[in-house]
């Protein structure tokens, strides 16, 4: 087993990706290794510009639960997302953007924020990513 945590992030809700960065954040902070697996819904927040655009998971109610929540968080100073991600970059985190869904959603390269961007792969970079891993979330 390694010292490392791997997330798949599959769903782009806001909710979602806070829990897979806190959860990352954490890892990287006491040590361990951590990668990011983004596919599908997850793979729309690295594109310019989609980091915030995910709904909430729950009780989105057209937007305004998402900006309730939004408030609650600045106002117990929880980091915006942004942030969340510029640190994980900072203390060594790793991105790998899935080129299988790239193809299927019609994602370029280019529409991307590739200066988060470590590796493109497909399952076979998750597995090979994952296999020793003593933390492995789907989220």
């Amino acid at each position: 087993m390694s010292n490392k945590t791997v997330i798949i992030v599959h769903s782009g809700d806001m909710d979602k990706l806070y829990s897979a960065l806190i959860i990352a954040n954490g890892s990287l902070s006491m040590g361990m290794e951590a990668s990011l697996y983004f596919t599908f819904w997850g793979l729309e927040r690295l594109k310019k510009g989609g980091l915030e655009k995910g709904p909430l998971s729950k009780m989105n109610f057209l937007g305004l639960g998402k900006w309730m929540v939004k408030s609650r968080m600045k106002k117990v100073n929880v980091a915006p997302l942004e942030k969340m991600m510029t640190d994980f970059k900072e203390l060594g985190g790793k991105i790998i953007a899935c080129e299988m869904t790239m193809e299927i959603m019609g994602i370029k390269q280019e529409q991307l924020r590739t200066e988060w961007i470590d590796e493109y792969g497909a399952v076979g970079t998750y597995v090979h990513e994952a296999k020793d891993a003593e933390i492995t979330l789907f989220i």
